[in-house]
């Protein structure tokens, strides 16, 4: 792959979302060939599922999640983010494997080699060259998220609805993953202003940048 691949991670609340686009945002002004996308979604199919697995409505067993985790990003691969590394862009991409992990993993229990195994397939073997996970309390994150939600009159979707052990489980093993893997998983505590962290976001990139393809 000619191109360069970062995703961002965190809880519920944690920023990643506005911090994935703040970051696109900067290397499209840099001068970059660049991409933002998401998991699920980025492609017709893979936001149709989006729509299935965040929908407070549906009673999903963490086996059937897991697989709609990975039915989305196999699409999502083949339409989005291959062809753009593959073109010599960089990718940003809100989640990725370390979200299924974290969450189907550590959050819901399923059998971590089993996860690695279908992500490995799911992905066609491809690894972020860059992750910034953001770090926030789940208490904090969760009270954000759900604030927000709130105050543009919408439910919280099927995750943000978890109880607050789910949440605390899902930190843990995000803190895991990146302990496990100091190299590519970069730890960034959630700052008091967006602005602050944005400029540890871009900080990180541009080192990994600087000495990258």
């Amino acid at each position: 792959m000619k191109g360069f691949f970062i995703t961002f991670e965190g809880c519920e609340g944690s920023g990643k979302s506005t911090h994935s686009r703040l970051l696109y945002e900067f290397l499209k002004k840099e001068g970059y060939a660049v991409v933002h996308t998401r998991e699920p979604g980025g492609t017709k199919i893979s936001e149709a599922v989006r729509l299935i697995l965040l929908s407070p409505e549906n009673n999903i067993t963490p086996l059937a999640e897991l697989f709609l985790y990975e039915t989305a990003r196999t699409q999502h691969m083949t339409e989005v983010i291959i062809p753009a590394l593959e073109a010599g862009k960089t990718v940003v991409c809100d989640r990725f494997t370390d979200a299924t992990l974290a969450y189907q993993g550590y959050g819901r229990g399923l059998d971590i080699a089993v996860i690695k195994r279908l992500n490995h397939t799911a992905a066609s073997g491809v690894k972020p060259d860059l992750t910034v996970y953001l770090d926030i309390a789940p208490e904090k994150g969760l009270k954000k998220a759900r604030s927000i939600k709130k105050d543009f009159k919408k439910s919280c979707d099927r995750l943000e609805s978890e109880g607050i052990s789910f949440h605390k489980r899902v930190r843990t093993g995000y803190l895991e993953l990146a302990r496990q893997e100091p190299g590519r998983i970069k730890v960034i505590r959630t700052g008091d202003t967006i602005a602050l962290t944005h400029k540890e976001v871009v900080r990180a990139v541009k080192k990994r940048l600087g000495t990258g393809r």
